[in-house]
């Protein structure tokens, strides 16, 4: 499951490389994803609606496990 969250969240990685930012995956338990947002993620006013309305979403399409993104 880890392998498949990895490939899927290196799919986004470079949207968010794109404009000074990346992201890590921390784990995965009971459906829901922890993430660290880095560099110009990290700190964005604009983080939250990465997070949902990115990763959440793409990691949510390609891994129906999947029911939560949260960041760490």
């Amino acid at each position: 499951m880890e392998a498949k969250i990895q490939a899927t969240i290196d799919k986004v990685r470079p949207i968010l490389q794109r404009d000074g930012g990346d992201v890590e995956f921390i784990s995965f338990l009971d459906g829901v994803v922890k993430v660290r947002l880095q560099g110009a993620c990290g700190n964005c006013p604009g983080a939250t609606m990465t997070l949902k309305m990115l990763i959440e979403k793409v990691l949510k399409e390609d891994i129906p496990e999947v029911k939560e993104v949260v960041r760490v």
